[in-house]
């Protein structure tokens, strides 16, 4: 089940299911999506070679609106795992309420083996292969792995040179000079950040006094990293594919921030000279931070934290490695890392999960806003996008902690998913069945 997230998001919908007020043959066909184009695009590399590659977009559910959902770039995409996340997208934007269903897009390809330019055309022959499938009120995508505001930024003008003008609203996530918001970039993460402190306001525990491991230190981890460190939560882990950064007394985040964004990798910085301390957290008698201890990604799943945050890839928690995490909450800044088999084991000892569809629902709440002012051809300041996204993303999961309390649920994923379940099914009974 660990190897197929498609069936893994199933398994999830069927946990949901015996509490979810859906009629039965619609809950059926939402397990199916609409939709899934396969693309052959074949790129002339600086190299001077020709490679062929492969990629896919996948329309799950439109009953609530256009579709919408990221593109990623990684060798291990394949179209189920495009088909699951735009499952996972389409219960996400029912869960916080944005008028959208779910889309997901991928190319299979090595992004650190390609140029510059060889991304740029890449990017635009995979616009290209897709364009028919998308558009500002049919399908709107947005960075995801491996993609960022450059790459909305030639698909947009990819879209728009077939258009005949510029169309900013086909993608979202892009620079701001084009039609970007300010707080896309770091709103994933932000909302990662919000859902952990109104949890441990839920839990009537002190995030000051947590301690958190966070596997993945990209853009989502990077900026949930810094916003929780400044709310006064201890990072005492995070990682990347060279491994992880282990400090008990709590790592430099602001320097292993600056040292990433200059292109450097954890090994690297493990390596490093040792920093100055804070005096907040300076024990007696030391004021320099050790090197933090070099482990592996699978050791700081397992560290005794008070928060776990896997913010890299699905299925990390499986039910090979549950038994041995220790922490007590679990804040799903990736989608899918955790499988049902593992959901089970986590239930039945009461750690709290905050679901993928919730917790990392702040980039396409924000993408959402993008898209609105794209539309209005009017732009807001980054106060009203921050605070738009934290009373969305506080509502939803109010919403959710409510669901939970008063059904009694066994855990907040089915709190999560019989919302966004009831809120499509319900969307697919008003609009019937075509033809």
């Amino acid at each position: 089940m660990a190897d197929d997230p498609f069936e893994n998001m199933l398994a999830q919908m069927d946990r949901a299911e015996e509490y979810a007020d859906v009629d039965h043959g619609i809950f059926e066909r939402l397990k199916h999506p609409e939709r899934t184009l396969k693309v052959t695009l074949p790129v002339e590399l600086d190299s001077g070679e020709v490679e062929v590659f492969e990629g896919y977009r996948c329309q799950f559910d439109s009953a609530r609106g256009p579709f919408k959902g990221g593109v990623r770039f990684h060798p291990s995409v394949t179209q189920r795992e495009v088909e699951a996340l735009a499952g996972w997208m389409t219960w996400k934007t029912a869960l916080v309420d944005l008028p959208y269903g779910g889309a997901k897009g991928g190319v299979i390809c090595e992004p650190k083996d390609l140029t510059q330019n060889d991304l740029e055309n890449l990017t635009r022959r995979y616009t290209e292969g897709i364009r028919r499938m998308i558009g500002p009120e049919t399908d709107v995508p947005a960075p995801d792995m491996n993609t960022n505001p450059q790459t909305m930024a030639w698909m947009m003008d990819t879209y728009s040179m077939y258009e005949g003008h510029t169309v900013p609203q086909v993608v979202t996530g892009k620079p701001l000079e084009i039609g970007g918001t300010p707080g896309r970039v770091a709103a994933t993460g932000r909302g990662v950040s919000i859902v952990t402190e109104r949890l441990f306001d839920y839990l009537d525990r002190d995030l000051s006094d947590a301690t958190v491991a966070i596997q993945g230190f990209g853009n989502v981890g990077s900026n949930a990293a810094r916003l929780l460190d400044e709310s006064g939560a201890r990072i005492v882990a995070t990682s990347d594919v060279t491994g992880a950064a282990y400090d008990p007394d709590g790592l430099d985040v602001a320097a292993l921030g600056a040292h990433v964004d200059a292109g450097g990798l954890i090994d690297e910085y493990v390596a490093g000279e040792p920093r100055a301390m804070p005096e907040d957290r300076r024990t007696s008698g030391g004021n320099q931070w050790d090197d933090p201890d070099q482990i592996t990604n699978e050791e700081l799943l397992t560290l005794d934290v008070d928060v776990l945050i896997p913010a890299a890839v699905e299925g990390v928690i499986t039910a090979d490695n549950v038994h041995n995490l220790q922490a007590s909450v679990i804040v799903e800044a990736a989608n899918g890392p955790t499988t049902v088999a593992a959901d089970e084991v986590l239930t039945e000892r009461d750690v709290q999960v905050v679901p993928d569809i919730l917790a990392n629902a702040g980039g396409v709440i924000v993408s959402y806003l993008e898209w609105v002012q794209n539309a209005q051809e009017f732009s807001w300041p980054l106060e009203t996008v921050n605070a738009e996204l934290e009373r969305r993303i506080g509502t939803a999961f109010d919403q959710t902690i409510d669901q939970f309390d008063q059904k009694e649920l066994p855990d907040l994923r089915t709190a999560a998913y019989t919302l966004a379940l009831e809120r499509t099914a319900s969307a697919h009974e008003y609009r019937g069945l075509f033809p």
